[in-house]
């Protein structure tokens, strides 16, 4: 008797083309966070927070750190 439902391997290669462009972005977005983190000389709170917040927070961590971290 053969299963209706799609193996596990089909359901990731129907996703694939979904999630690819968003670990792009989280990827992309934490590597900016940091790079700005090393150059900048001061943040609102110690740099090691801000970089386990970035580190951590996936793609959360990235915006929060440019909306909040920065200091002009």
């Amino acid at each position: 008797m053969e299963s209706t439902t799609p193996s596990i391997w089909e359901t990731i290669r129907q996703w694939l083309p979904f999630i690819i462009p968003v670990l792009v972005l989280q990827l992309g977005l934490q590597i900016v966070a940091l790079v700005d983190l090393a150059r900048r000389e001061t943040t609102r709170w110690p740099k090691w927070v801000w970089a386990v917040i970035i580190i951590a927070g996936e793609m959360l961590g990235p915006i929060l750190y440019f909306l909040l971290g920065r200091q002009e």
